[in-house]
């Protein structure tokens, strides 16, 4: 990512970018909550029409169709990282996100006070309390069309980064594998071939070796899931013998990941590193399906440029559509 200088000084504003690139993973969700809203309510109006100027039993409505959804292919949210929140969490931010700020710290605790003092359950709680929040204030909030809800999400994405201590380079890696994910999403209003998709919130094991973003896609009548798996190496050291050693780790262990998994797994390599040899990049593209190389220092790696996130999107597309990109 280019450094923006003014006078001599770095002024660059990378967070923005960042935050920015996840809160756009949740304009499928946003899309998914409209399309429902219009089932609910026999409506052609878009989603901020109908949450101005319906009832607030129709809100209520609306809200449960939303959480009780039984599809599998539901679109995903995201937290500051790019970890998947589970479904009901997912509806529960969502909403309190476009009406109530910090509905963790904030709007959790009154929904237990609730819960004590009358005996209703979680669902019944949380969706008594949104609907009459939406129904109270949305003369104030006075709009719930995306651009509105985009920048409060990219505000709420930072206060969730800010709590969470995680891997930055693994989130930014993350958030690129999220995108890629949504844009087959957003063509197929599903994940094509795939019932579902599991994004891991963490490292995981093969074996012996680490694998830092990785995605499992859930076949179809209990086929073969496949897998796409993204592990990470980055180094302050400028090439030379270092990347040699480094490329013959990862090399040794894609070949024992491919013996353990055999064809159920893609497999993109990201390498943050300057001056990695250009010779053994060739060498570890030869083995799997792509090799991100980011030729830059890693405390200057703010995520995918808009080729490389091209190239992942192509990736994920192919894997998952039936109709394959040259």
């Amino acid at each position: 990512m280019k450094d923006l200088v003014v006078h001599k000084t770095n002024i660059s504003h990378y967070r923005l970018v960042e935050l920015s690139a996840l809160a756009d993973q949740a304009k499928p969700f946003y899309e998914w909550v409209e399309r429902l809203s219009k089932k609910v309510t026999s409506s052609h109006k878009d989603l901020n029409d109908i949450l101005m100027t319906v009832s607030q039993n129709t809100i209520k409505a609306i809200l449960f169709t939303c959480y009780k959804e039984e599809i599998i292919r539901r679109p995903l949210l995201f937290d500051g990282i790019g970890r998947v929140y589970n479904h009901s969490k997912a509806c529960f931010f969502f909403f309190a996100w476009m009406i109530r700020d910090a509905p963790q710290q904030r709007l959790a605790p009154l929904l237990a006070r609730m819960k004590r003092s009358t005996g209703v359950n979680d669902l019944t709680a949380q969706v008594d309390t949104l609907s009459a929040l939406f129904f109270e204030y949305r003369s104030v909030v006075k709009s719930f069309h995306w651009p509105v809800i985009r920048e409060i999400i990219i505000d709420r994405l930072e206060g969730s980064r800010r709590s969470i201590k995680g891997h930055r380079l693994e989130a930014n890696v993350r958030t690129a594998l999220v995108t890629a994910i949504q844009n087959v999403y957003t063509i197929d209003k599903g994940y094509g071939l795939y019932e579902d998709v599991v994004i891991a919130d963490k490292q995981i094991k093969i074996g012996n070796h680490t694998i830092d973003v990785s995605a499992e896609f859930i076949s179809k009548d209990k086929g073969k899931n496949i897998r796409i798996l993204m592990p990470i190496k980055t180094r302050e050291t400028e090439g030379g013998g270092h990347s040699h050693i480094f490329s013959r780790d990862l090399i040794a262990a894609i070949r024992d990941i491919k013996e353990k998994e055999g064809n159920s797994v893609r497999i993109a390599a990201v390498i943050v590193a300057e001056n990695w040899s250009l010779s053994e990049i060739e060498n570890i593209k030869d083995r799997i399906d792509v090799v991100f190389h980011f030729d830059m220092s890693p405390n200057k790696f703010f995520g995918f440029d808009e080729d490389s996130q091209f190239s992942l999107n192509r990736l994920l597309q192919n894997m998952l559509l039936k109709t394959k990109l040259r």
